[in-house]
């Protein structure tokens, strides 16, 4: 009997893997190559923006681009991912706005993008939430012109994480308020690991709609706002 099999219930991380000689077995072999191969489309894949627009077209959708021109010089120059191509933008008054970045995995955004944004805004009754930004070729920080340019007090960039070799479509939330050219990372919020072996969508659209109305009535996010939080209550 494997010794290893009870723990394997509980993970999808590599454990407890056995040997053919001086390798692995072929079936560990396999599983490795597929989930490389997965980790691989997901970075080098695009979204279905136009799939995802129609699906939120009750919200209103934008579509832009970073200044990185192609996939390839999105990954070797991570700066231009930052950076918002020139766009034209009808400024608002609105008290968010979310935008959805394909980052580092296009297979989460395929999978998980427009069931929370529905979530995170069915909790946000009363907020002026601006139109939807689909942004290609694009890193957290984009998020911040993005605002500007809208006039967003607050924006949440729902980007496709790094993929590892389990797990290739994990998603993630940041959250900045007031959001500016030079904003620090360590003045946003993070909500990570969305996936359906990982957080769910009720969840973090739970934790979301926390953060971001404490994050509201305060004035501020990043870690003073995660330092002197409560831990939400999950239930229900």
């Amino acid at each position: 009997m494997d010794p290893w099999s009870k723990f394997r219930e509980f993970t999808q991380a590599r454990i407890g893997l056995s040997r053919s000689g001086d390798a692995l077995p072929t079936s560990a072999l396999l599983e490795f190559q597929l989930g490389h191969a997965r980790a691989r489309d997901a970075v080098h894949g695009q979204p279905d923006f136009v799939r995802i627009a129609a699906d939120l077209h009750d919200h209103g959708t934008l579509t832009v681009s970073s200044r990185a021109k192609d996939r390839y010089e999105y990954l070797i120059r991570p700066d231009l991912g930052r950076q918002l191509a020139p766009t034209n933008f009808a400024q608002g008054d609105w008290d968010l706005v979310i935008v959805v970045a394909d980052g580092l995995s296009s297979m989460a955004v395929d999978d998980h993008a427009v069931t929370v944004v529905r979530a995170m805004i069915a909790r946000l009754p009363g907020w002026k939430v601006a139109p939807i930004v689909l942004a290609s070729n694009a890193r957290v920080a984009i998020g911040d012109q993005i605002a500007l340019a809208l006039g967003a007090k607050m924006v949440a960039v729902l980007i496709g994480e790094r993929p590892g070799l389990t797990v290739a479509n994990s998603l993630g939330i940041y959250l900045t308020v007031n959001p500016l050219p030079e904003t620090r990372d360590s003045d946003r919020n993070c909500i990570s690991n969305i996936h359906e072996h990982g957080l769910s969508y009720q969840t973090a659209a739970h934790m979301f709609h926390w953060l971001a109305t404490h994050a509201r009535t305060l004035g501020y996010s990043g870690v003073r706002l995660k330092q002197g939080a409560d831990t939400p209550s999950l239930e229900g």
